[in-house]
């Protein structure tokens, strides 16, 4: 075969999942919200199964949904018949997932849940199902197509994940997840570093270099170099900062005025320096200093723009794998 057939076929077979696609999104009505209403009211856990690529789905979703503030975790359909239906109590609620939603290793997990009055959402295909008539909450999704001979599981398992990834991004907006919420749960890897704010990494306390602006500069000279950061915060006598110094003025000023040390600090520093507020995401504050062509931001919160509570570094943010 040609290698140009295989480029057919992968063209053929996404055409197909995009069509399913097509007609879940159309598919979706009040049934959507009232699954979307029950996770988020849910005061334990969402518990996902399914069997064979529904079941890899389920612990997908599961795994989405946990890391978006909702604790989910999948069982498999087989161990649920040997033991582990006691992993699931009154309080969770029950998502089971099944293209016919008549396989048969689910009608235990069906019984059971029925039997003690647990939350069932039915993700299926058809309505004469057992899963479609056993759920409090029906998720019907649309009959499909599949790829490759018809029968191998592609368009469907694609309508399963996304209709989950549908109920994750809604639960988000239900509950006013913020990124900020977001960051909990992701605190590592390039997500993690993608996510970290400006208060992650800033400089703070006894470590930000600042100096009142009516000090003379042979002072703050003494300053600069202990604090080793290339950068003095210029403050007044309420303690608001007013201005912004860094060594590389100091080297231009004293290449051209033999006086810098005698001279006071507000007649040498840049007057309201930017400042970005403690809550900003850190890789927006990078981008501020591309684009100004800065090495250092001062830090402030909500209540007030001229009181830093930190210094913020290019050096932090490429420590922190920011870039």
């Amino acid at each position: 075969m040609k290698k140009k057939d295989y480029r057919k076929i992968a063209k053929n077979v996404i055409n197909l999942e995009i069509k399913a696609l097509k007609k879940l999104r159309d598919s979706i009505n009040n049934s959507f919200d009232d699954a979307v209403e029950a996770i988020t009211k849910c005061q334990s856990k969402v518990i996902l199964c399914g069997v064979g690529k529904s079941g890899l789905i389920a612990a997908k979703i599961s795994a989405t949904l946990s890391s978006v503030g909702t604790p989910s975790f999948s069982l498999s359909a087989n161990d649920c018949s040997h033991g582990d239906l006691g992993s699931i109590s009154k309080k969770d609620i029950l998502i089971l997932i099944s293209y016919s939603g008549s396989t048969e290793e689910l009608k235990n997990i069906i019984k059971y849940a029925n039997r003690n009055k647990i939350t069932l959402i039915g993700i299926m295909s058809k309505k004469n199902s057992i899963l479609y008539k056993a759920s409090d909450i029906k998720l019907l999704i649309p009959e499909v197509t599949e790829a490759g001979l018809g029968i191998v599981p592609t368009s469907s398992t694609i309508n399963q994940l996304s209709i989950g990834d549908a109920l994750a991004v809604a639960t988000i907006n239900k509950k006013n997840i913020s990124k900020k919420d977001f960051k909990k749960f992701h605190p590592s890897g390039n997500l993690g570093a993608k996510l970290k704010t400006v208060e992650d990494i800033m400089i703070t306390g006894n470590k930000i270099p600042f100096v009142n602006e009516n000090l003379k500069m042979k002072n703050a000279l003494r300053v600069i170099t202990n604090k080793k950061l290339g950068t003095l915060i210029v403050q007044n006598n309420k303690k608001l900062t007013t201005g912004i110094i860094t060594d590389g003025q100091i080297r231009r000023l004293n290449e051209v005025n033999s006086n810098l040390q005698d001279l006071m600090v507000k007649k040498v520093m840049t007057s309201n320096p930017i400042s970005i507020d403690q809550d900003t995401l850190a890789e927006k504050a990078l981008s501020i200093m591309n684009t100004k062509k800065i090495t250092s931001l001062c830090v402030h919160n909500k209540k007030n723009k001229r009181k830093t509570i930190g210094i913020l570094h290019i050096h932090s943010l490429l420590q922190s794998n920011i870039h």
